[in-house]
């Protein structure tokens, strides 16, 4: 089981960038980071040049499409599956979520909560 005092982080949209930026930071302060990107290979390559400045033990690379309600519920299952600490802050309204098109969701439901926990992680940290 990992320690409580280990950090992790999931940074969107990370292949390249800005996000590619964070990664690297992130990953270079010890704290594991799950790269995501639409793209698959262009994500994978991400992890390959994380590689070569020995930081491939703090990075995993998860496919991701922030419009794809299938696809953030994938991400979900595989944080909350992976022994992080942590939780969905509202997991019924982001089931529900995963199963209707983007527009029928209440983002609302889905998103408050996430911002108002990132607030008080802030606050916290």
């Amino acid at each position: 089981m990992a320690e409580a005092t280990e950090r992790y982080a999931i940074v969107t949209g990370a292949n390249k960038g800005v996000g590619f930026g964070v990664v690297k930071q992130l990953a270079s302060n010890g704290i594991m980071t799950v790269l995501t990107a639409r793209d698959e290979k262009r994500g994978l390559e991400a992890v390959e040049k994380l590689k070569e400045c020995g930081l491939s033990d703090l990075v995993v690379f998860h496919q991701l499409d922030v419009t794809n309600p299938a696809s953030i519920a994938s991400l979900a299952d595989f944080v909350n599956n992976a022994g992080v600490f942590g939780s969905i802050p509202n997991p019924e309204a982001f089931r529900a979520a995963s199963e209707q098109k983007p527009e029928e969701v209440d983002w609302g439901q889905v998103s408050t909560p996430n911002y108002e926990l990132s607030v008080e992680c802030l606050k916290t940290n």
